[in-house]
């Protein structure tokens, strides 16, 4: 009996040291920092009346925006977005013509046939006219040659010839060299230099016009919203645009010779020289400007030893916003993923704090535009705030809180897609990670290569894995309420969502502090 205790003892003994080994696994640790209760907080915030279904470019946005500000900020992390903040600016902009008008003497021109303007490099504008336009040669003010020079030219109207000039052995005054300067290549100069003296419009005469005319059609007709910020143009430049020879000799008129001679002289001696033309000109530019900002928010632990390779967690935060009366919260798409990502965030900068952090560094990403067309992770990976060639990984978490019909008999399971499309190590990473710590059902369905719902190239990560950044997407599929006003918090399985925020927070953890970084051994590109 005695030898029987013994026995007993020394395994309680021995179970009681692995719990609290197990427990001193930081694995296992700052895993359970990540709690229903912290999800359940989040989320009520995140999808809250108040916050208007958080569409990007929204006040709804920017509240949620700065809710994500507060919480990052409270987890002692710098900022290292521009000038130490938070936050990455977002925009996508359009800029077209609502209504352009030029008339020469009475006559009027046709856009796009005659002459043609660049919405962005033009401020919007009612009627201007004037009975004069003067020919100021090429438009240039630089040290060695300046068209400029003795003139007065506020609220007037300049005639200007594209390129710079150059002598008989084709050696350009502005450089002194037989290359042309940035005079010739960058049209902007010249706006900026007649910006600066005044001049209310630039009159370009374009050598290159029908050859250039074909791309500023394409541009002037586009549409789509771009990526970039609006240059704000009436700050900077004058307002402009291009002609044809045949739309100058209307310009010029009478003073048609006069100018050849002017122009003439510039290329014999390299001395500028003007002519005043008498003649009439209206100018219409209305523009229609639409424009989406917004902000991806970031969540920055720097590593140790390997903390110039980074991996990037993203979630999309931003949502469809509201319909008439009608509030569309999100809160599986994607609050739930948002406060996902925000406690796994936690958990790595709470590790980073004792001492335990990781060995590359981690970036959590909660971006906006997402419903506009995955814009937050594209304004990102062409405007990367650290090396895309040192980014290891992107784990992406869109849609995690709810229960499909296809596993309404067992909510444990989560689609697993993408995992495998770029590296093999990728896909054992989360595959062990699931064994050992969360025991989910991974489900692939959705990452089959025929998969007719696509959502490989649907939610954040694409962008990463278009450029060939090993990337796996977390999703519970759709339900009834997707993108409807009834997908609120009140259905959201919390449970579900803390088991799945574990499994992004292991396979992190294990991309994050392995020796060598994950090999792309599938494909360059998906």
């Amino acid at each position: 009996m005695k030898n029987l205790l013994v026995a007993l003892l020394c395994l309680l003994t021995i179970q009681v040291l692995a719990q609290e080994s197990r427990e001193e696994d930081p694995r296992i640790k700052y895993a359970n920092t990540i709690t229903t209760e912290d999800l359940h907080r989040h989320l009520t915030i995140l999808s809250a009346d108040d916050m208007e279904g958080r569409e990007t470019g929204t006040e709804g946005q920017y509240k949620a925006a700065r809710y994500l500000e507060e919480i990052i900020k409270g987890y002692g992390l710098p900022g290292v977005g521009p000038d130490e903040t938070y936050s990455q600016a977002i925009s996508f902009i359009s800029e077209r013509w609502d209504k352009i008008e030029l008339d020469i003497n009475g006559k009027s021109q046709r856009h796009l046939w005659d002459y043609y303007s660049y919405p962005s490099k033009n401020a919007d504008r009612t009627e201007v006219r004037a009975n004069e336009v003067i020919f100021l040669g090429y438009g240039i003010e630089s040290d060695n040659y300046d068209d400029y020079a003795g003139e007065n030219l506020e609220g007037k109207t300049i005639l200007i010839i594209d390129g710079e000039p150059k002598n008989n052995d084709d050696v350009y005054y502005v450089s002194g060299t037989t290359e042309a300067s940035e005079w010739s290549s960058d049209v902007t100069l010249k706006l900026k230099a007649a910006r600066s003296h005044g001049v209310e419009t630039v009159i370009i005469l374009d050598p290159n016009f029908q050859r250039n005319l074909s791309s500023a059609r394409k541009i002037a007709l586009d549409s789509r919203m771009h990526m970039g910020f609006s240059e704000e143009p009436g700050e900077y430049y004058s307002n402009s645009i291009y002609v044809s020879t045949e739309t100058a000799r209307d310009i010029l008129g009478s003073s048609y010779s006069s100018v050849v001679k002017a122009r003439r002289r510039i290329a014999k001696k390299g001395k500028p020289r003007s002519v005043v033309i008498s003649t009439n000109i209206r100018l219409l530019q209305q523009k229609r400007v639409k424009q989406l900002l917004g902000e991806n928010m970031l969540a920055y632990v720097e590593g140790t030893d390997l903390k110039d390779e980074l991996v990037i967690v993203t979630a999309h935060y931003d949502h469809i916003g509201r319909r008439g009366s009608s509030i569309f919260n999100g809160a599986d798409d994607n609050g739930s993923g948002t406060s996902s990502v925000l406690e796994v965030a936690q958990a790595f900068a709470l590790a980073k704090e004792d001492g335990e952090g990781p060995r590359r560094s981690m970036l959590f990403m909660l971006v906006s535009g997402e419903e506009k067309g995955l814009l937050g992770s594209q304004f990102y990976v062409e405007n990367p705030l650290f090396p895309l060639e040192n980014t290891v990984a992107n784990i992406n978490v869109d849609m995690v809180g709810r229960v499909d019909d296809k596993h309404a008999d067992n909510p444990n399971y989560i689609y697993v897609i993408g995992s495998d499309r770029l590296s093999t190590e990728l896909h054992e990473i989360n595959e062990s990670a699931n064994t050992q710590f969360t025991q989910l059902e991974l489900d692939y369905t959705y990452n089959a290569e025929d998969d007719p719902n696509r959502y490989y190239y649907r939610s954040d990560h694409y962008n990463f894995a278009e450029r060939g950044i090993p990337a796996v997407f977390y999703f519970n599929g759709t339900h009834a309420d997707y993108h409807q006003a009834t997908d609120t918090i009140e259905k959201i399985n919390f449970e579900k969502m803390q088991q799945i925020a574990k499994l992004v927070y292991h396979t992190a953890w294990e991309l994050a502090n392995r020796d060598e970084r994950i090999k792309v051994d599938v494909g360059v590109r998906p």
